[in-house]
């Protein structure tokens, strides 16, 4: 889904940073160049700023062209003659949500498996005249997104054949044996490789507390999975999910709409399946908001110099009423550089070199996060840090000249979010898969601004909630186990999520 970067508040806008919009007013976030500091009960002291037009930003994107192809697949034109190129973005539904429970991981292994030959190509040619376009053609499907994505670019005049090949991955992959081999030997050895990350390990844990159940409660395949997955298994994932009706196909560049249509017609118009109707309740796995009782767990990482902090909730799906509160409740706390965790544990107390925190809706109810990596010696320190800006953000309003600041930051980035066409494209997808008005992002900018402290305070009571709050903790069990009970009961587990006595 959209993640909207949040790490620009420093910045100040040019004259020209909406050229694909019309904008009719302009503001610029405040500057945040001086050393901002922490202070006591919770403030913040940000100097040097400069002067800061209120005035919200307003914009009217390019409306594409939206056709339904006969077969179901909806397509997303957006005409955009800067540059003789175009960029192609398909998303398939459901993505991770249709991964079998006894084989986590199906939606990502095929994805991986599309490049890697089809019924008329080898993995080689694939490669050879991608490359020969000076083109691009990826497939990616993440853990915990909803979608599979496949995307291709180049320049226009080789339209023709870029939609050649990415037709051929998605409609007609081989998923040869032995590319398939070769494949499960790279996936087990990147898996290794990720049990050896703390940041991996605290995420794997969190998903499990939070989610309770496949497949949501997962971060990665297992080696079982990769072990056991065939290529039987991915035709059948492939024939299943692979519908036109569960499709969105987003195309921006230098083309007449109503040419494209013809092109992408000629590729895909073959292509069948309607939407798939049982994928829907799978959606919903643990649809609650998370009701446990606040708990640490510890990932046993021993001889560990640091700990991986890592707090998290449920939290709302993307198209929730609290949605704008928490993106600003989000940004103050932990959106950057200037955000309430950043300035206490890096510049105030010097615990780490950077604390953050993360807001993730989706169709699902999703979660909100927040992490820093510190020294093994100061893990009481920071916790202490981290319980106390929980606190404070619920039991008291944000003073105005902040929340300013958080909102202007995150309009700061949607603004020049608008200069890059891919995440315009992302944009106009997002109205496609989540039924949303044709204008949302025209308000964005309003609803934002209109955020107001008391919503911000309420969000943070509801979905930052100390008494319900799950902590993972990876680090060295000998050295901080001790430490982390004076904040909470502590269960450890090893790397694998299994527990030790």
């Amino acid at each position: 889904m959209r993640r909207i970067q949040q790490n620009l508040r420093g910045m100040t806008w040019a004259a020209g940073v909406l050229a694909t919009c019309v904008v009719l007013v302009m503001s610029a976030p405040r500057a945040a160049n001086g050393q901002g500091r922490s202070a006591p009960g919770g403030k913040i002291e940000r100097l040097n700023r400069a002067p800061v037009n209120k005035e919200v930003l307003r914009v009217q994107l390019p409306r594409p062209t939206i056709a339904k192809l006969k077969n179901g697949l909806t397509v997303i034109l957006l005409e955009d003659h800067k540059l003789p190129t175009v960029a192609f973005t398909m998303w398939i539904r459901p993505g991770q949500l249709g991964d079998p429970d006894d084989l986590p991981g199906m939606a990502l292994f095929t994805a991986d498996m599309l490049r890697e030959g089809t019924q008329k190509r080898t993995s080689a040619q694939i490669a050879e005249e991608t490359d020969g376009l000076g083109a691009t053609l990826n497939a990616n499907s993440a853990f915990g997104a909803t979608y599979t994505s496949v995307t291709a670019s180049g320049m226009i005049n080789d339209s023709d054949h870029i939609l050649d090949l990415m037709s051929d991955v998605v409609l007609h992959p081989a998923f040869l044996a032995d590319e398939l081999a070769q494949y499960k030997q790279r996936e087990l050895a990147s898996l290794d490789q990720r049990l050896s990350n703390p940041g991996f390990l605290a995420q794997q844990a969190m998903r499990r507390l939070l989610y309770n159940e496949p497949p949501l409660s997962l971060t990665s395949p297992t080696k079982e999975s990769v072990q056991k997955v065939g290529a039987e298994d991915l035709k059948k994932f492939h024939d299943q999910h692979y519908r036109s009706g569960n499709a969105l196909l987003g195309v921006t560049g230098d083309f007449k709409a109503d040419e494209m249509r013809a092109l992408v017609e000629k590729y895909f118009g073959a292509w069948t399946g309607a939407a798939e109707q049982a994928a829907a309740p799978r959606a919903e796995p643990g649809a609650e908001p998370n009701a446990k009782a606040a708990h640490i767990t510890l990932v046993d990482r021993p001889s560990s110099v640091q700990t991986y902090i890592l707090a998290g909730n449920r939290t709302i799906r993307r198209t929730d009423p609290d949605y704008y509160a928490m993106e600003v409740m989000n940004q103050v706390i932990g959106g950057g550089p200037q955000s309430r965790l950043f300035l206490d544990l890096r510049e105030e107390h010097s615990y780490t070199y950077g604390a953050y925190s993360r807001f993730a809706p989706e169709i699902y109810r999703g979660d909100w996060m927040a992490s820093a990596a510190v020294r093994t010696p100061v893990t009481d320190g920071s916790m202490e840090r981290f319980v106390y800006e929980f606190k404070q953000i619920g039991d008291a309003a944000v003073p105005e000249s902040e929340l300013d600041d958080a909102r202007h930051a995150i309009i700061a980035g949607f603004a020049l979010s608008l200069e890059r066409p891919a995440e315009l494209l992302n944009d106009l997808l997002q109205v496609q898969l989540l039924g949303l008005p044709a204008d949302y992002w025209d308000k964005y900018p309003d609803h934002i601004s209109a955020v107001s402290a008391a919503e911000v305070q309420a969000a943070a009571k509801k979905y930052v909630d100390l008494a319900h709050m799950q902590w993972v903790c990876v680090g060295d069990r000998k050295q901080i186990e001790s430490v982390l009970a004076k904040y909470g009961t502590v269960t450890v587990i090893d790397a694998e999520g299994k527990a030790e006595p």
